[in-house]
């Protein structure tokens, strides 16, 4: 362990940090966006003549369900690009 410099832990724990951002948020934002598409359909096979209200309450969802895939996506970004301690 005398190899390892205080900016190489930082650095490699950074890269650590910004896979699992952007691994947990496009993985959960993508369950989620299937989930509410899949709810969506079913209510539609049920109610037909609600199709666009539906539709559209599902859209204003998945906008809001992708927003946390763009911030992990910028959390790993952050982390890769940005020198947290001046290191």
């Amino acid at each position: 362990m005398e190899g390892i410099t205080n900016a190489g832990f930082i650095a490699g724990m950074s890269a650590i940090g910004a896979g699992l951002a952007i691994s947990f948020a496009a993985g959960l934002s993508g369950l989620g966006q299937g989930i509410a598409t899949s709810k969506a359909v079913e209510a539609v096979g049920r109610q037909p003549e609600a199709k666009s209200d539906i539709q559209g309450t599902m859209i204003v969802g998945l906008a809001l369900t992708e927003t946390s895939g763009i911030y992990g996506l910028l959390v790993a970004i952050i982390l890769l690009f940005v020198n947290p301690f001046g290191i």
